[in-house]
């Protein structure tokens, strides 16, 4: 499978498409970005860890019955997904207080929540992708009805499949950012990634942090936190 032409280009990855119609490939990078694009580096290896965990976790998801766009990895930075139109929107999923939910609502950092949270924030680079409400997804047609109440179904299971998961891998899952896409007929699958760039993974015990918080907060060990990510997901 060759890539033919850059289709778009990310803060994360490139997607490109290919001599099928309807199969792209998506190459991942070393960049690392930050509070919506003004904090930015590199993160030494993170395109192939971050396309590595992701195929991992779009394996088993899918062995749980969660459609996802994955077809086949290529290398340790490129995959072959199957092309859909984005749903523009990020659904955060959210387990235990941290980050822009701590502040929004002063709950100190790591406090148990008491249900699991489900956000939608609009993708727009341009607003900073505002929080929106199942009205707001209505009145812009980001998604149908159904697809949304899809997608809410889909994002619970995928919460409840990988904190068991992880859980057994002293892995505590925080939160976590998902996206979704449509194929050519119209179904709704899980796309983009599931990595230590999009989720929130703190080991269980002591609480260390080994996820991007590591990059946006300068906590150091960045390099080594996605290893630790690498090595207990694949034991490498």
């Amino acid at each position: 499978m060759q890539k033919i032409n850059l289709l778009y280009e990310g803060k994360a990855k490139k997607v490109y498409t290919t001599e099928d119609s309807e199969v792209y490939i998506v190459s991942y990078k070393d960049d690392a970005t930050a509070f919506n694009g003004l904090k930015k580096g590199t993160i030494e290896g993170k395109g192939a860890i971050n396309n590595r965990v992701t195929n991992h976790l779009m394996k088993l998801l899918a062995s749980k019955g969660i459609p996802t766009h994955f077809v086949k990895q290529l290398n340790d930075c490129e995959t072959a997904v199957r092309k859909v139109s984005i749903v523009p929107l990020e659904v955060i999923v959210r387990n235990i207080a941290a980050g822009s939910l701590s502040k929004r609502l002063g709950l100190p950092e790591g406090t148990k929540l008491a249900t699991t949270v489900l956000e939608f924030c609009y993708k727009n680079d341009e607003l900073g992708d505002p929080m929106i409400n199942e009205y707001h997804i209505a009145a812009l047609q980001l998604a149908t009805k159904e697809e949304l109440e899809k997608i809410t179904e889909y994002s619970f299971k995928i919460n409840q499949i990988l904190t068991d998961y992880l859980k057994d891998l002293n892995i505590e899952l925080i939160d976590f950012k998902l996206e979704f896409g449509r194929t050519s007929d119209g179904k709704i699958i899980l796309a983009d990634e599931i990595s230590p760039d999009t989720c929130r993974f703190w080991d269980s015990k002591t609480k260390e942090k080994l996820d991007k918080d590591r990059f946006r907060r300068d906590l150091g060990g960045v390099e080594d936190a996605y290893k630790e990510i690498l090595k207990r997901l694949l034991g490498e």
